[in-house]
């Protein structure tokens, strides 16, 4: 078994990256099992008073958002499974020692941050109805504190950081590239 995280900012392509790799590795006749940190997500969310402004927002940038607990009795059922891949993604997959000492290969997905926010606008207004303010300004308030406090410092963690606008399929092939040459 092997055991991959993905961390990095909000809007990166943690995501997407962890489901192109759910879908190489079945091609690939791999049993995966892929955990989502924005699952464990607390309801209701704490919530956080902006520094500058006092607005007061849904806290999700915050290892006291999740149910770590639940998070990590997740991981630890995958990994006595019989799958032969583990991917676990989120924000701070690499800031919590608990995950990030149970990882094969740790992989921090990078973009820009002017170009995390615009796809964060892009989804919110499209997911949630927000209007591009709104989302704007949560993300300048709040998100971009959270990211230099716990995820940003993160990736020294990383074994292997990759662009977030890089193109999915040499992503796959260099992480699956990897796993596959030590025979998992």
């Amino acid at each position: 078994m092997f055991t991959i995280g993905i961390a990095g900012g909000s809007c990166s392509g943690k995501t997407t990256l962890t489901n192109a790799l759910e879908a190489r590795y079945t091609e690939m006749g791999k049993r995966v099992i892929a955990i989502h940190m924005d699952t464990y997500f607390k309801n209701p969310v704490p919530t956080v008073i902006a520094p500058f402004t006092g607005v007061e927002y849904p806290e999700n940038n915050h290892p006291d958002a999740v149910k770590l607990d639940e998070l990590y009795a997740a991981l630890d059922t995958a990994r006595a499974s019989d799958a032969d891949v583990v991917i676990v993604e989120g924000l701070m997959i690499l800031h919590l020692d608990e995950i990030r000492n149970k990882l094969d290969l740790k992989i921090f997905v990078d973009l820009m941050s002017d170009e995390r926010m615009f796809r964060r606008i892009k989804r919110f207004m499209r997911d949630r109805g927000q209007t591009m303010d709104e989302v704007a300004i949560r993300y300048l308030d709040t998100v971009r504190y959270r990211h230099n406090e716990f995820v940003e410092p993160s990736r020294w963690y990383a074994d292997m950081v990759l662009n977030g606008a890089a193109e999915l399929t040499k992503s796959c092939d260099i992480i699956t590239a990897y796993t596959e040459a030590r025979g998992r």
